[in-house]
């Protein structure tokens, strides 16, 4: 019963948490990288992905779930961003017999070469107008560093915690601070039900020359079932074919309340495809995206539409489990 105990005032105690947060404005929190994600299954299934994150990437998303890493494994992540931006991620968790699992993380966001402008510079050079551009250009970045600890407290219970140092180089001012990342999962053992919960960049205010911003801290509360596997589906068996549904409540810090429906087809355990879609979102449409896995490795891409006005997100995610 302890470990059950523990569970339920973890619960309590995250979802308190959230309740602090849950009404804040839009547009009211700092080092927004933070919410960009690289992992390609994730993205693809429109981040309904607590409760079925597996291998060394779900340190990203619910630090309990790098259990799922019997020996050791590694990812590295890519997103084709915005306006010539690109995020690159890396991941690695090796578990220790009787001890847990131990993982490591590492996130570079760079926004690529921006042209300078001072209210200097404006006006006419020659007769010809000079919108402030200096001359100057400048790249600010973004970087995160983190580690983790997971454990198993029994065949169905498992939490993770992680901490990490976020850095921005915003160029004439930068700034970096410690936050943590919490996650809970919860293996029901009946019709292949998972339950997750998980709390991301749980820390202080971001103190930029003189003015603080909260971090973009997020609750997600997920569940998942496989309607068709061979292994207790909530519908059928279906031989080699299976068929996974999950969801996630999410509720971000500076906006309304999300909720993202994902949905993952396999075939042998080795080629899949995946569909997702995120609630109450102004910007983010359709989801979609495929995966190879076999021998240990495994190969993910993912579609994102973002609408008329934004370009569609490409993400690969490469990845090798050692078993």
């Amino acid at each position: 019963m302890k470990p059950i105990k523990f569970i339920t005032t973890a619960l309590i105690i995250i979802l308190i948490n959230s309740n602090s947060f849950a009404f804040e404005k839009v547009g009211t929190t700092s080092f927004q990288f933070l919410k960009v994600m690289t992992t390609a299954r994730a993205s693809a299934m429109a981040g309904a992905y607590s409760s079925i994150a597996i291998g060394s990437d779900a340190i990203f998303w619910n630090p309990a779930a790098i259990t799922s890493v019997q020996n050791a494994g590694v990812t590295f992540g890519y997103a084709d961003w915005f306006m010539d931006a690109a995020h690159y991620s890396f991941s690695a968790a090796y578990t220790v017999e009787g001890l847990g699992t131990f993982g490591l993380l590492g996130m570079l966001s760079n926004v690529g070469e921006i042209e300078e402008t001072t209210v200097g510079a404006l006006g006419f050079v020659n007769g010809v107008y000079n919108p402030g551009l200096t001359g100057n250009k400048f790249s600010p970045q973004a970087l995160v560093l983190g580690i983790s600890y997971a454990k198993d407290l029994n065949d169905r219970f498992s939490f993770g915690l992680t901490a990490k140092y976020a850095h921005e180089d915003l160029i004439y001012k930068s700034t970096g601070l410690i936050m943590f990342d919490g996650g809970l999962r919860y293996d029901t053992e009946f019709k292949s039900i998972v339950i997750a919960a998980t709390l991301r960049n749980f820390g202080p205010e971001v103190k930029f020359i003189d003015k603080s911003y909260p971090l973009p801290q997020t609750l997600n509360l997920g569940i998942s079932t496989y309607l068709f596997s061979q292994n207790d589906p909530l519908i059928a068996d279906a031989g080699d074919h299976s068929l996974l549904l999950s969801y996630d409540m999410i509720q971000p810090r500076d906006f309304d309340q999300q909720h993202a429906v994902g949905i993952e087809y396999s075939f042998n355990n080795m080629l899949y495809l995946r569909g997702g879609y995120l609630f109450n979102n102004d910007q983010e449409g359709i989801c979609a995206g495929a995966g190879f896995q076999f021998m240990g490795y495994k190969l993910d891409y993912s579609f994102n539409d973002y609408g008329e006005y934004l370009d569609s997100i490409h993400r690969i995610s490469l990845g090798l489990s050692i078993n």
